[in-house]
């Protein structure tokens, strides 16, 4: 395995995507870190354009973290390092398209999706342990989004 650094990260464009801009360096949690990125992400995005844009534009940002996490990967050889935190930050930013706009709620969608993509109940656990590729990193974490996006929207309902 490959040891990690911003002199390593920085060496190609797409292991420093994968490592979130540097946040996967993060000592502590760095899918935790990582998984903040989402909300700018998200907010720069939803500031500017209509849902459907947003959501296509993160269908292409999660299409290309399947090459980008799997590049960053085999570099490091360790196909879903915790340093590679792209899949959170997608993922996120796509929990948060679904989510109503306050603060409260967007506490609670960090929270879920964290949740979700710690724990990773049925069949996140499976996808994680099964496909160890880019497509299994972004995979995983797009299952905990849409298990997230449900536990809100339940929330929702019941309030």
């Amino acid at each position: 395995m490959t040891r990690t650094s911003w002199r390593f990260i920085t060496q190609r464009p797409e292991y420093f995507i994968a490592f979130g801009l540097g946040t996967g360096l993060s000592p502590k949690a760095p899918g935790t870190v990582g998984t903040l990125l989402g909300f700018p992400l998200y907010l720069g995005l939803a500031w500017a354009l209509p849902l459907w844009a947003v959501l296509a534009i993160l269908m292409g940002l999660y299409l290309a973290g399947i090459r980008i996490c799997d590049q960053a990967g085999k570099a490091v050889g360790v196909a879903d390092h915790p340093g590679i935190v792209w899949d959170e930050i997608v993922a996120m930013a796509l929990v948060l398209c679904f989510t109503p706009r306050h603060w409260l709620w967007y506490l609670a969608a960090f929270v879920a999706f964290r949740f979700f993509d710690i724990l990773k109940p049925w069949p996140i656990g499976l996808i994680d342990k099964g496909m160890e590729n880019g497509a299994g990193v972004m995979l995983d974490d797009l299952v905990a989004a849409g298990y997230a996006i449900g536990a809100l929207t339940l929330a929702r309902g019941l309030l």
